[in-house]
């Protein structure tokens, strides 16, 4: 019983201990909190960095001394050049790119909205976004907000360009048809207007086994096709019918964004890769995200990668850390108690 008494003591010391670690780094994630930052990389130098790293392999040494020598004048005639735009309030167009890699919560919209937010305050209507698209869709509403942010480009008169490398269906789709042009890679996944929804249903079970479920609601439709309640003709039929209702709103949408577009056509919950989305007016243009960017614009466009990030704190991933170790020993600390009948 002595050693029984020592262990339950010495168990209680590390479970005071863990707990107050704990609260300690919990405090101090609260102090420290997430930091949000608006990230901007320039990739009209990043392309032209790449570009000099790899010819420097194929070039003499005196031809590498003079491309650097007219690198460094390039420069600084920029330099120049911007200042004397400054003063003679000239602008010249600039491009921002923003990347929106969606999942079936659409819950990178909030980083879509900063990221739109910071570009609407320096663009104007000479210059063009290019957001890239790459999702199989998901939440109507929340493809549906994620759409409203880039109306907000168009409606300031901004051309929007949308790239789709790999895939922009159902709600992908929904937000890329807003754009001015979209773009697609040869064998990317275009279409898919359409909607869908499963509900998988135990009802049978709960009554094979003699369980009872009972839910309450106020309103004849409030719930109409459920995880346990019985479903009902009526019920089935409503929810049927606010599917319809949704993909009436979707085709609607589409249509408007896209109006040279049969919409009846292509509304049937069928996607298309590339080609044959051209050849139905589902997107505009065949080609990679990549060579829109280095191809279609002058030489010497500022080309800028905008992103808004949610950085994690130290104390955030050492609360998280311990927290998950602390659960693990405390679990074993309770196994053992147990196994003692001390508990």
């Amino acid at each position: 019983m002595i050693e029984v008494g020592i262990f339950a003591a010495k168990a209680l010391i590390i479970l005071l201990t863990l707990g107050g670690l704990i609260l300690f780094i919990a405090m101090a994630a609260a102090k420290a909190g997430h930091k949000n930052e608006l990230e901007v990389e320039p990739l009209h130098t990043k392309f032209k960095d790449m570009g000099h790293f790899l010819r420097s392999f194929t070039i003499s040494k005196d031809e590498l001394k003079a491309e650097k020598k007219k690198l460094k004048a390039e420069k600084k005639d920029a330099k120049k050049e911007a200042k004397k735009d400054s003063q003679t309030q000239k602008t010249e167009k600039r491009v921002y790119v923003l990347n929106f890699n969606g999942d079936v919560k659409a819950s990178q919209v909030e980083n879509l909205r900063e990221e739109i937010t910071a570009v609407l305050s320096v663009a104007t209507p000479q210059d063009e976004v290019v957001v890239k698209v790459e999702s199989p869709g998901g939440v109507v509403h929340g493809y549906g907000l994620a759409a409203s942010q880039l109306l907000r480009i168009r409606e300031r008169q901004i051309p929007l360009t949308v790239c789709v490398d790999k895939v922009a269906a159902s709600g992908g789709y929904l937000m890329s048809c807003v754009a001015n042009q979209i773009i697609a890679a040869p064998f990317a996944i275009i279409g898919s207007i359409g909607v869908v929804a499963q509900v998988p249903n135990f009802h049978k079970i709960l009554k094979k086994n003699d369980v009872d479920f009972k839910e309450y609601t106020a309103g004849e439709f409030k719930r109409t096709v459920s995880l346990l309640g019985e479903i009902t003709e009526k019920g089935e039929a409503k929810f049927v019918e606010q599917l319809e209702s949704t993909h009436t709103l979707f085709k609607k949408f589409v249509g408007q964004n896209r109006p040279t577009l049969d919409v009846a056509k292509v509304a049937t919950g069928e996607y298309w890769y590339g080609e044959d989305a051209k050849s139905l007016g589902l997107i505009d243009k065949i080609q990679t995200s990549d060579d829109y960017l280095l191809l279609t614009f002058p030489k010497d466009t500022p080309v800028f990668e905008i992103s808004y990030e949610t950085k994690v704190s130290l104390a955030d991933k050492v609360s998280d850390f311990l927290g998950k170790s602390a659960e693990k020993s405390i679990s074993k600390i309770l196994t053992t108690l147990q196994s003692q009948n001390l508990l």
